[in-house]
């Protein structure tokens, strides 16, 4: 997944983008409004987690207009607010969630992961496609009775397959969603993943398929 992270305390970037790194998920920061207003005119994110109190604005302002142009990117607002109304005016203009400063890392993932399951319409962790489970949560493959542990980069490459199965996903697409601004690869990286993939799928009913000229899917293995 890619994330944008509005917040102009550089320290708590620095952890929080970190810590997201980990799990796999591509985060590019902002430090403010101008510059994440910039991110989003060339590029699309699967969720922006957003601080109030920036140096060129107030988030909610931010908030405001991306709900006014229809965007329906999930956003989760970073606050140092813990009176109830303040929460709950932030979703009612237009916030998928809000997490209170200072906060707990694990709970900052589960946040995210609940907001990316409820925009996705699932109810837990796991997709399956042709009798293959894919945990998103636990970054490993299960079919034939066996689990593979998938690498950070594999698990978020193959969790944009498993949740668009059949769709046919260019070099250039699937780049933007690994890779953030401030890394320096070619698209040839895709090939290397893709390679990977395809070898911890041999034996099950599922596989990568290039379709020449468009780039790749996941399709039934015939």
């Amino acid at each position: 997944m890619r994330f944008l992270l509005v917040e102009d305390n550089i320290q708590l970037s620095r952890a929080v983008v970190d810590r997201l790194a980990l799990d796999g998920h591509v985060v590019d920061h902002a430090a403010d409004l101008a510059t994440a207003q910039a991110f989003i005119d060339v590029t699309t994110y699967d969720l922006i987690l957003l601080d109030i109190m920036l140096p060129d604005g107030d988030g909610r302002d931010f908030l405001i207009a991306h709900r006014g142009n229809k965007d329906k990117t999930p956003v989760i607002v970073l606050t140092a607010r813990s009176q109830i109304s303040d929460r709950v005016s932030l979703l009612d203009l237009g916030a998928d969630d809000y997490i209170t400063k200072p906060f707990d890392f694990s709970e900052l993932e589960a946040r995210c992961r609940a907001v990316l399951r409820r925009q996705g319409g699932a109810a837990n962790n796991v997709l399956t496609f042709a009798g293959v489970g894919f945990d998103s949560l636990a970054g490993s493959l299960r079919f034939d009775g066996q689990e593979v542990v998938l690498r950070n980069r594999e698990h978020r490459l193959l969790e944009i397959f498993f949740a668009n199965p059949g769709q046919i996903f260019s070099k250039s697409h699937l780049m933007d969603r690994l890779f953030s601004f401030s890394e320096d690869v070619s698209e040839n990286a895709i090939e290397v993943y893709i390679g990977r993939l395809r070898k911890k799928l041999e034996g099950a009913s599922a596989r990568i398929e290039t379709v020449r000229g468009l780039g790749y899917r996941l399709v039934e293995a015939q």
